[in-house]
């Protein structure tokens, strides 16, 4: 973490973010839809017909550009065929799909019903596919050829299921789906009327991974959507004016040409909330690629697209930070002919490397965002109305009252870690909007998500840990069971991973304890090689032992030279890669468990009168 006190802007400077920040009021009407806003407006509009939606890239073809008028009349034939299958107000409706038009299209089809949206990632297997479906009670899925086996797996173990619309060729979807998506649209009418829902109804239901236990589905309303809005105009830069009036007109000024793209797959938070629904909302144009991502093909994407506006994980920007450092000379903004206005990130610390990076090859300073599915958009920066902190989290954005809690829900001190927490009510002491509804059928999940220094529940915990300096920053501290203790103190694992990818040998790192019968734990970094250090030894065993070796005493020099004494790593493991959540969160969980292991398994083989 950088030294927060050598980083204290002038006063005057955080100014226009106080004053926002003790004014902004929340307006939420009874009556809202996500469908409607994000869609059914803008087709209303005299210019629907030329108002691009979706641009969906293709690489080298250009891809294909989709208007409001055509999502709006693509969602009503799909709301059609829904409703034709039994589809009614409440059903869950599982949509396993890439990102694409028809993924946008399922979503408007699905909110304008009253139903409720549950994204699933591609990447899920069978089992996992499964629970989700049967603990949800999906009555239908609307699923991508490429997902339809497992789908069809799972579907023996879910009664409830009634109906599979398969994403295809009708060759590839035959057999596989009891209906073809574009064939059962292109004999719907393409009229509909949308439900009147209320801003309180259920809208989606996204299932969380947790530390333990099965995942947990969290029902979020459609009045969420209005609370992310403060977040989204804020990190992304996006308005010419008061945030809270682009949030509250919901347009943006005239002659705006945003154009946004994020790797984020739109099945998660990431990708739904914080880049497709927002964009939408605002009536602009979102980019959708259906591919993997990588340094290069992302490069060319925001530059042949004119992408102004992105979302990229640090994990995404560490690997083009490696792949394309840029020089003075030719930066990678003019290599690729990026447009780029801002950056937003999530997912970990960006870290003050990848920080400067950004800026100085890429052109614009990242703001970082935190936030998590139940409570997402709450802490972040925004460099067009106050300046960013390098490595920060950023300061509660406009609507939202948040604050480092102890164990007992009370406000810590200034440089005192404790939980990242979201208060159930804003500055003006009107309910924040934000707020999921619970989890799917379990209270008792519910009720633990919440605590409050009288015991009434006012603050939601999100098991991060931060700590606030005294201008009111946060810094991240890590999740609140990826921090531990070695030797009598406590370590972060941000910090040094930060400081690891700072060595241009480290593409990657994460920190875990390695336990020690001594001093409980030790520091151990799991380490990945920068592509162009493994490349000198290709093939030669000897010559990549040697290069571990001396790479092991030149990173433990080099944290020992930025860092304190004790959080230098004592042991360093290289690998390939990291383990990674599909949202692109290093795994650090995995590696804790496998260090357990193998301490377990080193304590049982030892035999009596052992050391």
């Amino acid at each position: 973490m950088a030294n927060p006190d050598t980083q204290r802007p002038a006063s005057d400077a955080l100014q226009p973010y106080r004053t926002l920040h003790s004014q902004f009021a929340w307006q939420v009407p009874d009556q809202f839809n996500i469908a409607e806003v994000c869609c059914a407006r803008w087709a209303a509009h005299a210019d629907a017909m030329k108002r691009v939606a979706i641009h969906a890239y293709s690489a080298g073809a250009g891809g294909q550009f989709h208007t409001y008028a055509e999502l709006q009349a693509q969602a009503n034939r799909l709301s059609q065929v829904l409703a034709g299958q039994g589809v009614g107000r409440g059903d869950r409706v599982a949509i396993v799909m890439p990102q694409c038009f028809e993924t946008a299209v399922a979503y408007i089809a699905v909110l304008q019903m009253g139903a409720v949206a549950m994204p699933l990632s591609l990447l899920f297997g069978p089992e996992a596919l499964e629970y989700r479906l049967h603990d949800s009670a999906a009555v239908l899925a609307i699923c991508d050829v490429a997902s339809l086996d497992g789908l069809q797996s799972a579907r023996a173990h879910c009664p409830q299921l009634r109906a599979v619309l398969g994403v295809g060729s009708q060759d590839a979807t035959q057999g596989r789906a009891d209906l073809n998506f574009a064939e059962a649209l292109a004999h719907a009418p393409e009229a509909f009327t949308p439900a009147v829902t209320q801003a309180e109804e259920a809208a989606v239901l996204i299932y969380t991974s947790g530390t333990t236990g099965n995942p947990k589905g969290a029902l979020i309303p459609h009045r969420a959507l209005i609370g992310n809005l403060s977040g989204f105009v804020c990190s992304q830069n996006w308005f010419g004016f008061d945030p809270a009036q682009a949030v509250l007109a919901g347009a943006l000024p005239t002659g705006s040409q945003a154009v946004f793209w994020s790797p984020a797959d739109w099945a998660w938070t990431g990708g739904l909330m914080d880049a497709l629904l927002p964009t939408l909302y605002f009536g602009r144009t979102i980019v959708a690629f259906n591919g993997r991502f990588g340094p290069q093909s992302a490069l060319e994407l925001m530059g042949q697209c004119g992408v102004t506006h992105t979302f990229l994980f640090p994990t995404a920007l560490k690997a083009m930070m490696k792949a394309y450092p840029g020089t003075r000379q030719q930066t990678v903004q003019a290599q690729f002919g990026l447009q780029l206005q801002a950056l937003m990130s999530a997912g970990e610390a960006v870290g003050d490397a990848v920080f400067g990076y950004c800026e100085q090859q890429l052109g614009v300073q990242p703001n970082e965002m935190f936030g998590q599915t139940e409570v997402n958009y709450i802490v972040g920066n925004c460099t067009r109305l106050w300046p960013a902190k390098p490595g920060s989290m950023g300061m509660g954005y406009p609507g939202h009252r948040v604050a480092v809690i102890d164990d007992d829900g009370r406000e810590c001190p200034v440089g005192v870690p404790g939980d990242v927490a979201l208060n159930r009510l804003d500055v003006q002491g009107q309910p924040d909007p934000i707020f999921f509804l619970g989890y799917w059928k379990n209270e008792a999940a519910t009720r633990e998500k919440f605590t409050g220094s009288n015991g009434d529940g006012e603050w939601c915990r999100t098991g991060d840990l931060a700590v606030r300096d005294t201008d009111g920053y946060l810094w991240y501290q890590g999740r609140s069971d990826d921090v531990f203790k070695a030797a009598g103190y406590r370590i972060g694992p941000g910090e040094i991973e930060n400081c690891l990818v700072k060595h241009p040998a480290v593409a990657n790192a994460a920190v875990v304890p390695k336990p020690d019968p001594e001093r409980g734990a030790l520091v151990k970094a799991y380490v990945v090689i920068a592509p162009d250090f493994i490349a000198a030894c290709a093939g030669d065993t000897g010559a990549r032992a040697r290069l571990h070796a001396q790479l092991t005493l030149e990173l433990q020099t080099h944290v020992k030279g930025l860092l304190a004494p004790y959080e230098y790593p004592k042991e360093i493991e290289f690998v390939d890669a990291l383990p990674m959540t599909t949202t692109g969160k290093v795994q650090r969980r995995v590696l804790r468990l496998q260090e357990e292991a193998r301490a377990e398994a080193r304590a049982t083989a030892k035999t009596p009168g052992q050391p």
